[in-house]
């Protein structure tokens, strides 16, 4: 049985973050559905904390597109000075250049998953957790309308499938834990539609 010791508390800044967040993605929704976006955000944000992720990776969980989807650099400096340095850190290192539009698709996840392999652990919690939820949605949208799920990633079946597991080559090595676990498991359940 575990023991549980002092519950971290969750204060003020978060209840912050996560309104920022809700209103900077109010009117978005998941690729390829009506779901509101704040689901997704909200969804990483408790898996981190389910990981033991402090206040601030679980901040940085909820505005971990906010930048790369809702204003750049305007957004960064928001960023910062709402949340702070380290928040602003994490989100950046679970940023994709989006800045090299010469680069096509392959090429810019490439150099996301070179930035992974150098980042700093809460980085790679928050990523990790991203990577972990998009892949759950992906199973439960292949589970509703099959195959036909996969028209909807620019990198089609075959790449999208690269992509995630790419991540798990990085993050094996470094032990694993319930979500490299899953993310395998799941992974290893779309390889069956091959």
């Amino acid at each position: 049985m575990a023991t549980f010791t002092e519950t971290p508390q969750l204060s003020t800044r978060f209840e912050a973050a996560l309104v920022y967040a809700t209103r900077l993605h109010n009117h978005q929704v998941r690729k390829g559905s009506n779901v509101p976006y704040i689901s997704h955000l909200l969804s990483v944000a408790a898996l981190v904390l389910e990981d033991g992720g402090d206040e601030d990776e679980a901040i940085a969980a909820l505005l971990h597109d906010a930048i790369e989807d809702q204003g750049g650099e305007t957004t960064r400096a928001e960023i910062r000075q709402r949340f702070g340095e380290r928040v602003v850190c994490i989100v950046d290192g679970c940023t994709e250049d989006k800045t090299l539009p010469h680069l096509r698709w392959k090429e810019r996840k490439l150099k996301y998953l070179e930035k992974l392999r150098l980042a700093p652990p809460e980085v790679r919690r928050v990523s990790l957790a991203d990577k972990l939820h998009n892949v759950r949605s992906i199973v439960a949208d292949w589970e509703r309308v099959g195959e036909s799920v996969w028209q909807k990633f620019k990198g089609g079946k075959e790449e999208t499938l690269w992509f995630y597991r790419s991540f798990l080559e990085i993050y094996q090595p470094q032990g694993s834990n319930f979500f490299t676990l899953e993310l395998a498991r799941l992974l290893s359940r779309l390889d069956v539609t091959r």
